[in-house]
């Protein structure tokens, strides 16, 4: 009994969303963010993309969505979608240092897609993006957990949030991601 509870609470947990009334003072592309190798990211750069930010931890049970976000980064990138992975230490779980991020994940999964540096994505302390966001589409914007997914539409607002659960290469996403970049 115990365990079908928790499974319950597990899933309501990553399942919840709840969306604001979006007044977009800013668009997604009106930020910039620090790369995992020192340069601002002015997002934009990335004006008229489909944008897929996921907060990322090394030592997580879901790193190894980090191949999917690869797959996913190479089959559209031409079309026009950038995925971004924000690396975050909000959930103790990830790497002390922006450089041993950097050597993990070209490692271990030949990532290639543009990484920030080690940043905050919950709380009072959480990088503009993840405020924003959090104003923009309410709690679902939230990360609940590491490799939470916000996905950003050409103009610069968001389209949709998938929890941790969701892979990258689900169904439900890239279907959502080709119907944006075909917008």
């Amino acid at each position: 009994m115990k365990r079908i509870l928790f499974a319950v609470i597990l899933i309501a947990m990553f399942n919840f969303k709840t969306t604001t009334n979006a007044n977009y003072e800013q668009t997604f592309f009106d930020f910039s963010i620090k790369s995992n190798t020192g340069e601002i990211i002015n997002l934009n750069k990335y004006k008229n993309n489909v944008i897929l930010i996921v907060n990322t931890a090394s030592y997580c049970g879901f790193t190894k969505q980090y191949s999917d976000m690869q797959k996913l980064w190479d089959k559209y990138k031409k079309n026009g979608l950038v995925v971004i992975g924000v690396p975050s230490n909000s959930f103790n779980q990830e790497k002390d240092e922006d450089s041993e991020v950097k050597e993990f994940c070209e490692v271990n999964f030949s990532v290639n897609f543009p990484m920030t540096t080690i940043t905050k994505v919950k709380g009072d302390d959480a990088h503009e993006i993840y405020k924003w966001a959090r104003e923009n589409h309410g709690k679902s914007a939230i990360p609940k957990w590491n490799f939470s997914k916000i996905l950003i539409d050409k103009k610069g607002k968001i389209a949709e949030t998938y929890s941790s659960l969701t892979n990258p290469m689900s169904k439900k996403v890239v279907s959502k991601i080709e119907s944006l970049l075909n917008d």
